[in-house]
């Protein structure tokens, strides 16, 4: 017995992984460039352009109805592979590490105690607008 695959499906179409990292790219890209654009017209503009270029690549998404087999393949290698991207992170505690035992009660204190402040400013700022509205509401 020769060949593989059930005869009676259509063979399978070859990935096009070149044209979907294209695709991310372009995105990333198109994102960047709007937003560098918008900053050239107001300065004070303060917003990553990859986050624009992932607008963009859900926009894009939706109006294709989904990813094809291609970008669906680059993208989960990409998301497979992650974890290397925290390799340098890893790296920068290891070569501070000296800093870290120094100073690190006092940066795990600083960061507890900033983020119960942050969490208490947070819940203070949604029950004054929750307040307002109830106000407003009635």
């Amino acid at each position: 017995m020769t060949g593989g695959g059930d005869p009676s499906l259509p063979p399978a179409a070859p990935l096009n992984l070149p044209r979907a990292i294209l695709t991310l790219l372009l995105c990333q890209l198109a994102g960047e460039t709007i937003v560098l654009a918008a900053r050239s017209i107001y300065p004070a503009i303060a917003f990553p352009g990859p986050v624009v270029g992932m607008a963009l690549m859900f926009v894009l998404l939706v109006w294709r109805k989904g990813p094809d087999d291609g970008l669906d393949a680059a993208s989960g290698a990409i998301l497979r592979n992650l974890s290397l991207l925290f390799v340098p992170a890893a790296v920068g505690i290891v070569q501070y590490g000296p800093v870290l035992r120094d100073f690190g009660l006092t940066l795990a204190v600083a960061l507890i105690v900033s983020t119960v402040l942050t969490l208490l400013v947070t819940v203070g700022v949604f029950l004054l607008v929750a307040r307002m509205q109830g106000k407003d509401g009635e």
